[in-house]
């Protein structure tokens, strides 16, 4: 039966099977299956130390400037970093920033990993609801990243300063994983904020920061004294570990 339900999703989705780590005794549920890991060598990440790289295998939705008051646009519609983040405290840090918006569609791999390098400080969790983020959610539905469930996960590092990504929850995701914490989501013991200040978890970029039980989008936001060059486009396809921007912070 799962076996019969994820061929027809390969051949629904055509997923790539060959760069896919299969386990020696198959998939045993459709979820081992969603959230599969790659072999080895599957991402190359971005040898550049100043370059800030996609979080995951997707689409890039939007990227541009954060404003000075605090907004980004997405899909025309716009957004505060405060209602993203959950916490409107910590919207400063990234006015006049950037800002980049990966989806994964169903047939990507959907791991998430560190745009960049420096260790976890904290991760706050935001309750929600979970609408559908593909096309028809983002173009009918008011504040959708912002209405739906969300693990913030901030980073701290020398070359790009204070980064948050943002792993958005979706319809059909059951959980959202963390890869460093036993934190997931929609199992009622996920934290409204768990630090890490007194012992930071150090990262690399491109290192596994969590995992969706189903597709959804990844954003991540810099501060306005990382100095950056944008380098990818909105709508372009992303793999994880290329670079979406270049910089540093001054």
């Amino acid at each position: 039966m799962i076996d019969a339900a994820i061929r027809a999703f390969v051949r629904a989705y055509d997923v790539d099977l060959s760069e896919v780590a299969m386990p020696d005794d198959g998939f045993r549920t459709f979820d081992e299956f969603f959230t599969r890991r790659l072999v080895e060598g599957a991402r190359t990440i971005d040898p550049d130390p100043e370059a800030l790289v996609s979080p995951a295998d997707g689409r890039i939705e939007d990227l541009g400037r954060i404003s000075a008051a605090g907004e980004l646009i997405v899909k025309g519609q716009a957004y505060t970093v405060g209602d993203l983040l959950g916490d409107e405290g910590e919207a400063a840090a990234y006015e006049d920033g950037h800002y980049f918006i990966v989806y994964l569609s169903p047939r990507d791999y959907h791991r998430v990993h560190a745009p960049t390098c420096g260790s976890v400080q904290y991760v706050r969790y935001v309750p929600g609801t979970l609408f559908p983020v593909n096309r028809v959610g983002t173009d009918h539905i008011p504040q959708l990243f912002a209405r739906n469930e969300r693990l913030a996960i901030v980073q701290e590092g020398s070359v790009h300063g204070r980064v948050t990504t943002i792993m958005v929850g979706a319809i059909g995701v059951g959980r959202i994983g963390l890869s460093f914490d036993d934190v997931q989501t929609n199992r009622g013991d996920a934290p409204g904020v768990r630090s890490y200040a007194e012992s930071p978890i150090p990262y690399d970029r491109g290192q596994e920061l969590g995992v969706f039980h189903m597709g959804s989008t990844a954003i991540v936001m810099t501060p306005p004294e990382c100095v950056l060059e944008i380098v990818a486009e909105a709508g372009s396809a992303a793999r994880m570990g290329e670079c979406l921007a270049k910089g540093r912070c001054r």
